[in-house]
């Protein structure tokens, strides 16, 4: 996935993050990594139809953006296993949010306290002040 060149209207921090992961597999790939390494098989169970080509596509876009690094386990024939790097896991943050939203505006159940079986929340937090934040309160929270 080439990177578009980048004009004044696409240049905010949500621009930036949609080139650098790409589409829907990169983010089903990366969801499935936030477990431990896996090899290729194992993310091809990982993503149901996903096909083979577009799987080593999206791995080598991931490899190039550093949000995976391929680490080999045979010579003969050349075989990897896969983990995320720091700034892959760094996006397990917003994974979570598109899991909750997506819970939210479809059939899925959003994930639940184990204690008190209570739906959890995501929300902003400040962790100067160690409080919640709602929406209205953060300053410069511009996401396009």
């Amino acid at each position: 996935m080439p990177r578009r060149s980048r004009s004044p209207e696409d240049a905010s921090p949500l621009h930036h993050a949609l080139d650098r992961i790409g589409d829907k597999w990169s983010l089903l790939l990366v969801a499935a990594l936030l477990d431990g390494p896996k090899r290729f098989g194992d993310l091809l169970a990982a993503a149901p139809g996903i096909a083979p080509n577009i799987l080593s596509h999206r791995l080598r876009h991931l490899e190039r953006e550093k949000l995976v690094v391929a680490r080999p386990y045979s010579e003969r024939p050349p075989r990897f296993s896969y983990e995320l790097t720091a700034a892959g896991q760094e996006l397990a943050g917003a994974l979570r949010l598109l899991s909750d939203w997506g819970a939210r505006q479809g059939d899925a159940e959003a994930p639940r306290h184990t204690e008190c079986g209570t739906p959890l929340q995501v929300r902003w937090w400040c962790p100067s002040c160690e409080q919640p934040v709602d929406d209205p309160d953060a300053e410069d929270v511009h996401v396009v």
